[in-house]
């Protein structure tokens, strides 16, 4: 005779899961703020530049402690980074290599009028290399080599521009276009970064198809970043629009990118704040939510709601909150069910995405029983995670797992997708009963041995 008896409490029962507002701070998505401790709004990663010469000290040489520092500091309050690497940034410090300028490196000084500079008070100054130069092409093709044998697939890092190339790593020198890489380099850049980091996704600014003048990546791997966003991101329909976001993508043949790979931003600095009002006072500033559901954004830099210097108003704060709920994945399990034998336990979810994109990240998606005492007693993975799930798609997840050797009474049956940054936040369900019993878990039911 058994000495563990399963009393089965529900046998291929559908138990529905009621709806609620899912965590701002959902982890790889929402507003992110510069890197730095931010409370005054939810986010889950922060955002950082870096210059190259912080981190190559030499041919083939570097010190990446300050890379370290930098994502080591994000993660130590809870959060992932998002970085971009530059060579050239107006009004601020080269991100060139010493070793290459002592060795040669012809580079460009010169006034760029744009992002608000002023060249009346002497500010836009820009410093561009020669692109051309054999020793920089080789630096850049053994750099980002190294940074992908080093931290592809860290949990640290979220996501990364690929950046580099142009002024603030933006791949352009607008309106300086003849001081900007070439194809040839373009494409070494691109083909680097390919082979390197195949965990990480890696996001590039222009969506470009087959052109002459600038080098193809639609039929690449990677998602785009839109820096102009609710401000030069619809189509007007205007020719001299063309070169918003939307007209690009389409003119790209990159409109169904976002299914496998990210589409990021950042919010327009004229819009900051703003953007989320019902009617905002600049003529300007494009619908936020059509933004959102065209683009299927799923993450924005922002300084709007992170700064002291522009009004967070209740109704601010609560439209933000909406559009980052919609913003990149939204899951919520409407049902599930449980089904239990002598040692076994069957358990699956119905899972609706109510976002604007797929998960991109290969966290694994578990089930666990938790003892009346709060403890975890028993762990399964499901058959398959959350990524690659299409809004408004309702898939079924499932877990399997023995009862063996548990002893008897009442269990708590917990799905969740927990952070692999230790301390980062678990993906949180659109759902009541998630965080009920336990933080980063669902409640789905229970059962008694």
């Amino acid at each position: 005779m058994l000495t563990t008896v399963l009393a089965i409490l529900m046998l291929g029962q559908d138990i529905t899961l009621r709806p609620a507002p899912s965590p701002v701070g959902n982890p790889l998505k929402g507003l992110v703020p510069y890197a730095g401790k931010h409370e005054e709004f939810p986010h889950s990663m922060e955002f950082s530049y870096l210059g190259l010469n912080r981190v190559i000290t030499g041919k083939n040489q570097y010190n990446w402690k300050a890379f370290e520092d930098l994502l080591n500091d994000i993660a130590s309050r809870g959060h992932q980074g998002i970085v971009r690497f530059f060579l050239e940034y107006p009004q601020s410090p080269t991100g060139i290599p010493q070793y290459l300028l002592d060795g040669g490196l012809k580079v460009t000084k010169w006034n760029s009028n744009s992002a608000g500079s002023d060249p009346a008070q002497g500010l836009g100054d820009n410093i561009t290399p020669d692109y051309s130069d054999p020793n920089l092409r080789q630096c850049l093709i053994n750099f980002v080599g190294a940074l992908g044998r080093k931290y592809d697939g860290d949990p640290r890092l979220a996501f990364l521009t690929m950046g580099i190339l142009g002024a603030w790593g933006e791949w352009h020198t607008w309106p300086r276009e003849e001081l900007f890489a070439s194809v040839a380099v373009q494409n070494e850049v691109m083909d680097a970064f390919q082979r390197a980091f195949t965990k990480t996704p890696i996001l590039m600014r222009y969506p470009q198809g087959k052109r002459d003048s600038t080098a193809e990546n639609a039929s690449r791997p990677v998602g785009y970043h839109d820096d102009s966003f609710a401000w030069a991101t619809l189509d007007t329909g205007k020719p001299e629009d063309d070169w918003y976001f939307m007209p690009a993508m389409k003119k790209a043949g990159t409109m169904e990118k976002w299914k496998k790979h990210p589409i990021g931003g950042e919010i327009r600095p004229e819009a900051w704040g703003k953007c989320f009002d019902l009617k905002p006072d600049r003529p300007e500033i494009q619908n936020f939510d059509q933004c959102v559901r065209t683009t299927h954004v799923s993450w924005l830099m922002d300084s709007g709601m992170f700064s002291e210097d522009i009004p967070r108003t209740p109704e601010r704060i609560r439209r933000a909150s909406e559009m980052v709920r919609l913003m990149g994945y939204d899951f919520r399990v409407t049902k599930s069910r449980i089904q239990a034998g002598v040692g076994f336990l069957v358990v699956s979810g119905t899972i609706r995405n109510q976002g604007v994109a797929p998960f991109y990240a290969k966290w694994p998606l578990q089930m666990t029983l938790q003892d009346v005492n709060g403890k975890f007693v028993r762990t399964a993975k499901a058959d398959l995670g959350l990524d690659g799930i299409l809004p408004g798609q309702p898939v079924d997840r499932f877990f399997s797992s023995s009862l063996a050797g548990l002893e008897k009474g009442k269990y708590t049956v917990l799905i969740g997708c927990p952070n692999p940054l230790a301390n980062g936040a678990a993906v949180g369900f659109a759902n009541e009963s998630y965080a009920k019993d336990a933080k980063g878990w669902l409640t789905v039911g229970s059962i008694n041995l």
